[in-house]
């Protein structure tokens, strides 16, 4: 279990990456769902020692990770979303350099570890070429070989499936979901379907704030019957965006396909879809953007009377 109390960071510029956030993160896969500048790497640089909070908690299985960094750094599997790669090097020569650095020092026990690890990943064929030869989807599936090295107990993946192509993504998050049967998998993402597709539990994250956390399917649950669609023109979209609380707003054979939130049917023309983590995932991003407008606008002046 990786508890996480009152956690705050607020950077030099001014900047609150992370405002008060408190999350319980069992054994498995755990989604950190969030728009870009959300907060989410900053949460993850910070639960994996990059960076101190200003204030708060984070205990691992009963370690305060703040007082002993080393022996949670010890525990940790971490992929950042951007990494760097000697793109000459091959994948093995690597793996075994960072093997190394990790601490494993007996030449036959690192083989085997090597070894192992480029065939989980699906590297074994392709572990003698050089990583700049590597696809997108080959290099983080190098980097979570890198990350699982000394065999974790706390795995962090930040933004992993960014920009790969779809059989590159299922094959990372099949990977992903194994590794997560027995150990804390933190999956950081802005991409709804990777959280749908993996994750018994998650958060949703923006501007530093824990929006909405539990299970995907209990927040699907709570629009049920409250989600509706119709198809609009180009010219009259904008009129929908004004009048109604529209979620997300897609392209269906050229003509624009709206997603409304409304405890009633909104107009004639909308029907009922049953809602998915897409939905949920816009009405708190939407509902947060209000409510941070509103706290920034400037009070009115009451009334002077006589």
């Amino acid at each position: 279990m990786l508890s996480i109390k009152q956690l705050n960071k607020t950077y030099a510029n001014g900047v609150k990456a992370i405002n008060d956030v408190s999350l319980e993160i069992p054994n498995g896969m755990f989604g950190l769902l969030g728009p870009n500048g959300a907060g989410k790497s900053s949460l993850m640089r910070t639960i994996a020692t990059l960076q101190d909070p200003d204030s708060g908690s984070i205990h691992f299985d009963g370690l305060d990770v703040l007082n002993d960094k080393e022996a949670l750094r010890r525990q940790l599997g971490y992929l950042p979303q951007d990494f760097g790669v000697y793109p000459k090097v091959s994948a093995e020569r690597l793996l075994n350099h960072f093997a190394v650095l990790k601490g494993l020092s007996a030449k036959g026990e690192r083989k085997e570890v090597v070894e192992a690890l480029l065939h989980q990943t699906n590297l074994w064929e392709a572990r003698k070429r050089g990583l700049g030869t590597y696809s997108g989807g080959m290099r983080q599936r190098f980097g979570i070989a890198q990350a699982l090295l000394g065999a974790p107990r706390l795995v962090i993946v930040d933004e992993p499936t960014a920009g790969l192509d779809p059989d590159e993504r299922n094959r990372f998050l099949n990977l992903l979901a194994k590794i997560g049967e027995q150990v804390v998998v933190i999956l950081s993402t802005h991409i709804v379907e990777d959280v749908t597709d993996l994750c018994p539990r998650m958060a949703m994250i923006a501007k530093g704030t824990v929006l909405l956390q539990g299970e995907p399917q209990a927040a699907i649950d709570t629009l049920k019957s409250r989600v509706w669609r119709r198809t609009v023109s180009q010219e009259a979209l904008p009129e929908y965006q004004q009048r109604f609380n529209v979620l997300s707003t897609r392209l269906v054979a050229g003509r624009p396909q709206i997603n409304v939130f409304s405890e009633s049917q909104p107009d004639e023309g909308f029907v009922s879809v049953e809602p998915d983590l897409e939905d949920v995932y816009f009405l708190q991003i939407r509902n947060a953007s209000r409510a941070a407008s509103q706290a920034a606008a400037p009070a009115q002046a009451a009334p002077v009377t006589a």
